[in-house]
């Protein structure tokens, strides 16, 4: 007990207290080193928020040991920043790689520009979304069909990049689908993950048309292994579904005053 007792009493009184202060203050380094760790402390998260905490904070560390060097003349307090600032610029680097590792084909990037970065995806997110539809893209040319009714296999998830799609039923026109909107979200809605189905519609593309298509078990697949995006597909999805129900309730109905949705039998409105 008496020797705990000497080492915090040596601890503690081992050095005098401040008696006297300095009257003059520090120079202009020191305090942009403390402004830099004030505003770098401020980042927020994914690459571009790494990459602002790391740039503010190396500098930070830099001007501290320029600081050390010329005012202070400390060798420890150098040496300590200067590795401080080492470490802050390799990772610097590191994240800047990883962010120029993290690249799109032209409409991958402004797919992810106009409707996942609003969202607030991540670029390492949005890759595995990319990779599970195997980063392609795919033509659909004017007036062939994506499905035909009662014959094509729901077997995939398609989001129109470019274009447009008549959806049609037995010939009837029930409306369009436009770039960023889903191809087939009513059909993929409306079956289970172990279940088939066929189109109950036809989809014709009516002018030349650019898709992604995630097949179905692979995307599945993926939302096993990553819940976020599940749930991200799932606000999606259902956005969509609402934009469809709007545009389809506006021109189909039945008698007594029922609206029915072709796409989607299980939704009625008064």
């Amino acid at each position: 007990m008496g020797e705990n007792a000497s080492f915090w009493e040596s601890l503690i009184y081992a050095h005098p207290t401040c008696t006297t202060w300095k009257q003059e203050a520090e120079g202009s380094i020191y305090h942009l080193a403390s402004i830099l760790f004030v505003v770098g402390f401020m980042g927020g998260s994914g690459f571009f928020g790494l990459l602002y905490v790391f740039s503010l904070l190396g500098l930070g560390f830099l001007c501290s040991s320029v600081w050390a060097w010329l005012d202070v003349c400390a060798a420890d307090i150098f040496s300590w920043n200067f590795i401080l600032f080492a470490i802050c610029f390799v990772q610097f680097i590191y994240v800047t790689y990883q962010v120029r590792s993290v690249s799109f084909d032209r409409e991958f990037q402004e797919l992810y520009n106009a409707l996942f970065q609003p969202l607030g995806i991540s670029l390492t997110v949005y890759r595995k979304i990319v990779l599970c539809c195997d980063a392609e893209v795919v033509t659909l040319e004017k007036e062939h069909c994506y499905a035909m009714q009662g014959k094509t296999p729901i077997d995939k998830l398609s989001l129109l990049v470019s274009g447009r799609i008549r959806v049609t039923v037995d010939g009837e026109f029930l409306h369009y689908i436009f770039p960023l909107q889903f191809l087939d979200s009513p059909e993929w809605d409306s079956l289970r993950p172990t279940e088939e189905g066929i189109f109950q519609v036809t989809l014709t593309a009516e002018t030349d048309c650019r898709y992604v298509a995630w097949r179905r078990k692979k995307l599945y697949l993926l939302f096993a292994k990553h819940r976020f995006i599940s749930r991200l597909f799932s606000i999606l999805i259902g956005s969509d579904i609402a934009e469809k129900l709007y545009a389809l309730n506006d021109r189909v109905n039945v008698g007594k005053g029922f609206r029915y949705d072709i796409r989607l039998p299980n939704f009625y409105h008064v």
